[in-house]
């Protein structure tokens, strides 16, 4: 009873505020783990349990977008061995949950540029994309080697191959060439792990965004930590250059 009355506090301020979208910059995972004096790894598998238990409470919470800031662009630089271990933890964190987020009416995408990932992989994220495109729950889009300057430029570019002319392009126009197309722009965007700094994320998309940076690492990240934001952004006023 007290869930379902906590619960509906959220709902409420979800209603209210007509928050349709949270972005998250999950940060932290590596610095969570070598504060406990352990390999990163572990630091990456829990913060995949934070994004399952954010994923339930977005449900809880009514929800209704979600997008997670997985891996950059520039996470290449990283060494090799962490990188391979990133490409095996999608891959198999998408295999073993892909039939529960079927179950509970997730939707599935990814945004960024897939093609530099491994043929196996894209086709295990093309399957989860198939399987959950008519579900009508939470619309979940992972940014994986996703860099906003270049989802940027390659919408400029798709547009002049269309041969658009300079008078006709419009803001509208931009965003629907945005791998985001068709997804209202994020209300909130929440940054753990204390960094103040977007990141090359969504840079077009939060224009008018609440910012909410956190000092807790993503591994601590849970349901209360997200009912928290949601009380910050209702303590907002969205004025939208007003």
């Amino acid at each position: 009873m007290i869930t379902q009355i906590e619960n509906s506090k959220e709902k409420e301020i979800v209603k209210e505020t007509n928050l349709q979208h949270i972005a998250i910059i999950m940060d932290g995972n590596r610095r969570w783990a070598k504060l406990r004096n352990l390999p990163s790894a572990f630091g990456h598998k829990k913060g995949v349990d934070s994004l399952k238990a954010t994923l339930r409470a977005c449900k809880d919470f009514g929800i209704k977008y979600l997008t997670v800031y997985a891996f950059s662009t520039e996470n290449w630089n990283r060494k090799q061995e962490e990188v391979d271990f990133l490409m095996d933890l999608l891959a198999q964190t998408i295999k073993n949950e892909l039939a529960e987020m079927h179950e509970n009416g997730v939707v599935i995408n990814f945004i960024g540029d897939l093609t530099r990932l491994s043929k196996k992989l894209q086709e295990i994220l093309a399957n989860a994309v198939e399987v959950t495109k008519n579900n009508n729950g939470v619309h979940l889009q992972i940014a994986f080697n996703y860099g906003s300057r270049a989802e940027i430029t390659n919408a400029v570019k798709r547009i002049i191959e269309n041969g658009t002319k300079p008078e006709d392009v419009t803001e509208e126009l931009i965003s629907q060439n945005l791998y985001t197309a068709n997804i209202p722009d994020p209300d909130l965007l929440i940054r753990t792990g204390g960094e103040i700094r977007v990141s090359n994320y969504l840079l077009w998309q939060i224009a008018y965004s609440e910012l909410l940076i956190i000092p807790e690492f993503w591994p601590e990240f849970n349901k209360q930590t997200l009912s928290n934001a949601l009380k910050e952004f209702h303590n907002r006023q969205r004025r939208y250059g007003k």
